[in-house]
């Protein structure tokens, strides 16, 4: 059973702090990519990640890694929304001596569980987590693990499925979230026609794969119930998503990949959410 403190937040209010932290940091920041992983997260932590966001140490929890760490202000929206630190403490995003910078730096008092930089990493750090759960004895304990689809390029990431499948890592859950843009442009290894597919990779190393709409909550709820109910594979939820995904002028428009938010765009976004910003 998940354990909350708050209930859960709707993803229009999760993308709102997005781009409102965003604005407030001053500084230009991963938006759209932050912003296509949203349902993804926000279903994970209401509904299947075991969490105490008022004892984040809990021995039994779950573990969450943002292996694509540059979207690290999506993250922080999420982990704000449940309640692991204030709004005052998010307002110091991208400030000098902020724990609350460009990627995760580990610090499990505000619930982050790794460092990421480089991509690539966060698979292999995920998988030794859950060979050391399964080595102690924790056979209730998962880590997820969030990848960009970009990141899949990566051997890195490759090195680490073959190994997860090879020992029957069940504990081990990643989440690809497939926005089809890296910050060069298209993910062309990915999308040419009659070239691979990234479920079939997934497939190919031995990983028991369900594919998704990354926006449709229904239908990621069910994915990650599907593979949490079996424990002899690692799993992997490929979620087809929209960079970008609920502000219209960012949508599928890689010019957010990264970007500042100026007061200006802010009043935009609030347009295309369709919310009022009585509040600020």
């Amino acid at each position: 059973m998940t354990e909350l403190k708050n209930s859960p937040v709707s993803e229009l209010e999760i993308r709102r702090i997005i781009v409102e932290t965003a604005a407030h940091s001053g500084e230009s920041a991963h938006i759209g990519g932050s912003l296509s992983m949203v349902e993804l997260l926000n279903t994970l932590f209401a509904k299947h990640l075991r969490h105490r966001p008022d004892d984040p140490h809990w021995p039994d929890r779950d573990i969450f890694i943002l292996s694509k760490g540059h979207a690290v202000l999506g993250y922080l929206a999420v982990l704000h929304s449940y309640g692991y630190f204030d709004g005052e403490k998010l307002a110091t995003f991208q400030q000098n001596e902020s724990d609350l910078i460009a990627h995760p730096v580990k610090k499990i008092d505000l619930g982050i569980e790794s460092s990421n930089g480089s991509l690539g990493q966060g698979l292999s750090y995920g998988l030794g987590i859950a060979v050391g759960m399964r080595k102690r004895g924790q056979a209730e304990r998962r880590v997820f693990v969030m990848i960009g689809d970009g990141e899949c390029n990566e051997g890195s990431v490759w090195e680490s499925a073959g190994l997860a499948a090879e020992l029957g890592v069940g504990n081990l859950i990643a989440i690809v979230d497939e926005n089809g843009l890296r910050n060069d442009g298209v993910n062309t290894i990915h999308t040419t026609p009659g070239g691979p597919v990234i479920a079939d990779i997934w497939r190919a190393f031995g990983w028991r794969v369900i594919e998704v709409d990354g926006h449709e909550l229904a239908a990621i709820d069910a994915a990650y119930t599907d593979l949490l109910s079996q424990s002899d594979k690692p799993g992997v939820i490929v979620a087809k998503t929209v960079k970008g995904k609920g502000i219209g002028f960012m949508e599928a428009n890689n010019d957010w990949h990264h970007n500042r938010v100026t007061a200006a765009v802010l009043e935009k976004c609030y347009e295309d959410l369709g919310i009022t910003p009585d509040h600020v």
